[in-house]
């Protein structure tokens, strides 16, 4: 990184507010805590945790998968399934580096979306 561009980029974090400043400590937070969902299960020596059910899974928990569930399951694929690069079978340690880093991932993309619409925004009202 230029060095210009990281002073830039310190003196935007000192302009934050205290309440931007605490948001985004929560983002970091909520990433780092992401791999309790593959932690927790493996420690208690548990099934999938209940965000990984398929309709399989339901239909062995409930008896039946609901209609709309049914017809809309198979639309959205996910880029990464279960945010793993390396599958199911990929080591723990896999696992975790991988989840921290989908929510890295989709915090900087969220960020990029929310700062050009602001910027399209802006350019619109001047």
């Amino acid at each position: 990184m230029n060095l210009h561009l990281f002073i830039q980029y310190q003196e935007r974090m000192l302009d934050m507010t205290k309440t931007q400043k605490r948001l985004w400590a929560g983002l970091v937070i909520m990433v780092l805590l992401s791999p309790l969902g593959i932690l927790l299960p493996e420690m208690f020596h548990s099934d999938d945790v209940w965000d990984k059910w398929e309709t399989d899974t339901l239909e062995k928990l409930l008896g039946f998968v609901p209609e709309g569930l049914k017809k809309y399951a198979e639309i959205w694929k996910a880029p990464v399934p279960d945010y793993n690069p390396g599958g199911e079978n990929a080591s723990l340690t896999v696992q975790i580096i991988s989840y921290i880093a989908s929510g890295l991932m989709g915090i900087a993309l969220v960020v990029l979306v929310i700062y050009f619409i602001s910027k399209v925004i802006v350019k619109n009202e001047k």
